[in-house]
Formats: structure tokens, sequence, C-alpha cells
């Protein structure tokens, strides 16, 4: 990219891309039509590609311009909630922390891996749900602080991020009423008659499960998989199956979902890491977080 590339120029062409026109963008902008179209140029001049043709009377956006429009939707996007987010920090009212959640952790587990933080008075959480890639793709744009997820930041991107490991876990097996009995049957070769409710490939620990059960010679009956784990946690309590958590949120399946628990699977972990951006200056909260060093197993003292 050219060293002329101005945000003004294509500040510019985002108004004339969402007014339709030039003549549209420099009456919305109470400046000339000559003006405006001179400081398209110069940004078109600076990427060295065009992002506006001619069709009929019309101008349409190019394939670049396409992009160009999405990239400055999303830059324009921050920028018109930067007034409300520097009164907010003048003031002192609020303290925003916008955490990313992958949709393979466990909710259960992000309570307790953000419980250190949820006493700041001040504090105001934004918690956004979301699959691992997009959720990179929105820190990268500063639109969140960090994300929770069940595995580590990717060795090999362009983003500038990195990553702690919070917490680990091994697993466990649970089950509703209607299937302890014989889930505890021939333990752990039982799964390839009682019915199982797992997460999808996409998550981390299933392909841990998926080779303990291959060490184990197992071909277990999958009768549902998830990719929200609040929803499989659903549909298991409710009798649907047998389904693996992390053993740490034991107190929680067995005394808020009554639920009964099967058998601890050491061989098989989970993991919590947060992600967050390579910078010299931290949020003061992700740093609060960081501090307290990995949370010891389940079963650990």
């Amino acid at each position: 990219m050219s060293q002329t590339f101005n945000y003004r120029h294509l500040y510019y062409f985002w108004i004339v891309a969402k007014e339709g026109g030039i003549a549209r963008a420099a009456e919305r902008l109470d400046m000339s039509l000559p003006t405006i179209s001179t400081q398209v140029r110069e940004l078109e001049k600076s990427l060295g590609v065009s992002l506006l043709k001619a069709q009929g009377r019309n101008l349409v956006l190019t394939e670049a311009g396409v992009a160009a429009m999405r990239e400055a939707d999303q830059i324009f996007a921050l920028g018109e909630g930067l007034p409300h987010r520097v009164r907010e920090a003048v003031s002192g009212t609020t303290v925003r922390f916008n955490v990313g959640i992958s949709d393979g952790i466990a909710k259960l587990a992000v309570h307790r891996l953000l419980a250190p933080i949820l006493n700041e008075p001040k504090l105001r959480l934004l918690c956004h749900d979301g699959e691992f890639e997009q959720l990179l793709a929105e820190l990268a744009l500063h639109k969140l602080d960090a994300i929770l997820s069940d595995r580590a930041a990717p060795a090999k991107t362009e983003m500038r991020i990195q990553s702690a490991l919070l917490s680990r876990s091994h697993i466990a097996w649970y089950a509703p009423k209607n299937w302890s009995d014989a889930a505890r049957t021939d333990y752990p070769h039982c799964f390839s008659h009682v019915p199982l409710l797992l997460p999808t490939r996409h998550s981390a620990v299933r392909l841990r499960i998926d080779h303990w059960f291959e060490r184990e010679r197992i071909k277990p009956l999958i009768v549902g998989e998830f990719e929200d784990s609040a929803l499989l946690m659903t549909f298991g309590a409710a009798g649907m199956g047998v389904f693996p958590v992390a053993e740490s949120l034991d107190d929680d399946m067995v005394d808020t979902h009554k639920l009964e628990k099967i058998a601890s699977c050491e061989e098989v972990e989970e993991q919590f890491h947060l992600i967050y951006p390579a910078r010299k200056v931290l949020h003061p909260l992700l740093v609060w977080l960081l501090s307290r060093g990995p949370l010891p197993m389940s079963g650990e003292a």
C-alpha cells in the first residue's frame, strides 16, 4: 500500500458507496462533486486499483471496491463508537471487558474462569458467543479484548496474538438417571450400546475423546453431536444420553443438574485458554486474569 493512503479518502469513498453515487454523497457531506470525486480517485491511486465503475448512468463497486467497502464498514463502525467509549472511560462509570466465548467451551467453566474479575465494582462484561475463527477475526479488529477457548492461539498466523493456559481438567462421564445403571455396567465398553452425546469435531476435546475410543477399541453409539456445549448439556440432562463434561464442574453436574457421575476419564483432558492481543499495554482486567496463572486440574490441591 502506498504511503499516501489516507483514511479521509477512505471515508469519502465509504459515503459514496453507502449513498449510491457521488452526487448524493456530496449532498450529504455538503461538498462539491469535484472534491468528492478527487478524494475517491486519490484513494484508488494509493491502493492501485479501481473501486468504482460506471454501469449505465450509475456507479457500482468493483470486486476490489466490495472488499474495501467491507473493511471500511468495520473501521468506521468502530470509529462511531469511539466517543462513547472515551466518555465512559473519563467518567469512570464502567470498565468494559469484551470477551469472545468459543462455542465449544463449557459455559459453566466460563463463569469460573472469569470469577476473579467479577467483583470489579465498575465492571461491564460483554460476552460474545461464536465460532473460534470468527472470534479470532473480531479480536484482530479490536472488537474483543480477549477470547476464552478450548485451544491455544494458532501457531501460524499473521495476527499478533498470544495465549495463556488458564485451567485444565480431566473429563468425566455424566448420565441422567434413566441411563446411569446401563452406563455403569461394563464401563467403558458399555458405550458401544449406551447412547452418547458428544461435542462436534470442531471441539478440541472431541479429538481426544475419539482417540480414547480408538485406544479402548470402542465403537461408540453416538446419538447426538452439538457445537454448543450448553445445548449438549440440555439434551443430556433431559434424558437423551450420557455425555462428557470437565470434571472440575462436578458439583454443578451432580448438585445443580441432578446428573449421576459414571466415571472419571483421566486419559482425556479439557483445556481452557485465554487468547489476547500481543501488545505492551493490556486491558487491566486481562492483566489480572493472567497474573493468577493456571488454575489446578480437578483432583489436585
